[in-house]
């Protein structure tokens, strides 16, 4: 099949889903090319043994006004998350704690510390715009230290600088947190508007979709129709002054003025580009990596926490679970625990056998809920490291020194190319949110460099 578009949209998840319907409503023809057989992306709700669940991204949180607003556009609900009762936190000990509040219950001096420590990091987010983080003040010395380095030398508390190394490193960029620099730190919290934020899980899982958040892209791939193409990952993009042939499989052949490849920066070199992007292109994507989380669901006959006074949000630092939460779907009856193991602990324990590694995690939510969590009717793991066009989660972010270097090019057109993900999003990076916003940014863009009326290349 060889067809013309003005526009050709690589990657069907809400970035591209976002850009494509914003152009063909401004006039311009559109083809959508997804190499997997849904659309989504990283959203993507689906029925394991008869449970629903979010296999993928699924929290709203107040600040994601563009996210909100399709929401509402689309005729989608949202529901609050369930928080009611006490929250569990282990400590380093191995001691469990029921509390209240936002502070975890630790020694008064720690948790004073931690407190202090989140009000200095506000103050470096508080100057951060999230659109161009490399104009932050003093941004080169930030973009060369760790996080966990950076962190130690604001404290000499190692309980107090673990805590908040978790909002970031397992929750957020899913990396070891010698791993990224302080810079890509405050880029993570300033993209939520501040670091309080980011450690208040009541506003950044505030409310979640009604159905699941993968029907943002399928209301949108419906407005598409026929123009959405499912099962046709794209091997080749030529590209010159006068357009773009884009190649995929099953005979698919493209030819359009524009292209935008909205994936994930891990996946650009999937694609052949004839001639090859230049060496900036080439070098800036080869610093940006994803992250690792396993999101681990557990469904059981009844949300038996409820019963005990527990919200079923859950925090250790020292836990191969790091945090947890009560996941259960709208209306549901079961009761479903979602949980986190991030980077290291996921490489950890994905060398076990399925059956011992299930065991280790359910021990650890155990820790957390007592042995009745050790018992689900449903186990579901969500591997994204093991997705062929996804390659990780949650996002990409630069390696140290890497935001600074390359960030101010990574929106950079390479003549009728463009790049666009929530992985390079500056307001809402790494969620739905941010794929709205940059959707919207990247159409416009292309409807600026586009002339319409003018002939196909």
């Amino acid at each position: 099949m060889t067809t013309e578009r003005d526009v050709v949209v690589i990657g069907a998840g809400v970035t591209g889903l976002v850009a494509a319907d914003r152009l063909r409503d401004a006039g311009l023809s559109v083809a959508v090319l997804e190499a997997r057989d849904r659309v989504g992306g990283r959203t993507w709700t689906n029925d394991i043994e008869g449970v629903t669940l979010e296999i993928g991204g699924q929290w709203v949180s107040p600040d994601q006004t563009a996210l909100l607003g399709l929401l509402d556009e689309l005729g989608l609900e949202t529901h609050d998350r369930y928080r009611e009762g006490s929250s569990v936190y282990i400590d380093a000990d191995g001691t469990r704690t029921e509390y209240t509040g936002d502070i975890f219950p630790l020694p008064e001096a720690t948790a004073a510390e931690i407190e202090r420590l989140v009000a200095v990091v506000d103050e470096y987010v508080a100057q951060v715009d999230p659109d161009r983080p490399w104009a932050t003040p003093d941004a080169e010395r930030l973009d060369e230290v760790s996080f966990r380095e950076w962190l130690r030398r604001l404290s000499d508390d190692r309980v107090a600088t673990e805590n908040v190394e978790l909002f970031i490193a397992g929750a957020m960029l899913t990396k070891p947190a010698h791993t990224f620099s302080a810079l890509q730190a405050l880029l993570m919290a300033a993209s939520a508007g501040s670091f309080s934020h980011l450690v208040d899980a009541d506003f950044i899982l505030d409310k979640r979709v009604i159905g699941g958040m993968q029907q943002v892209s399928e209301r949108l791939a419906a407005r598409l129709g026929d123009d959405v193409h499912l099962d046709t990952p794209v091997r080749t993009l030529r590209w010159g002054d006068d357009g773009v042939v884009a190649i995929a499989d099953g005979g698919v052949e493209v030819h359009a003025r524009q292209a935008l490849v909205a994936v994930p920066p891990p996946l650009y070199s999937r694609i052949s580009y004839e001639p090859p992007l230049p060496r900036r292109q080439h070098q800036l994507h080869q610093h940006l990596s994803m992250g690792f989380v396993i999101k681990v669901h557990a469904v059981y006959d009844r949300p038996f926490w409820r019963g005990a006074g527990l919200s079923g949000t859950a925090f250790s630092p020292y836990e191969l679970v790091h945090e947890a939460y009560d996941n259960t779907a709208f209306g549901q009856e079961q009761g479903t625990l979602v949980g986190f193991v991030s980077d290291e602990l996921a490489d950890e324990v994905l060398a076990l056998p399925a059956e011992e590694r299930r065991a280790r995690v359910l021990e650890s939510l155990a820790h957390y809920y007592g042995d009745e969590a050790k018992r689900p009717v449903v186990y579901y793991e969500s591997d994204w490291g093991s997705e062929e066009w996804t390659r990780g989660a949650y996002a990409a972010s630069f390696d140290l020194g890497g935001l600074v270097r390359y960030g101010p090019d990574q929106h950079a057109a390479v003549g009728p190319v463009r790049f666009a993900s929530s992985d390079l999003a500056g307001h809402g990076y790494q969620h739905v949110d941010g794929a709205v916003r940059i959707g919207r940014r990247v159409a416009d863009e292309i409807l600026a460099a586009v002339p319409q009326g003018a002939p196909v290349a």
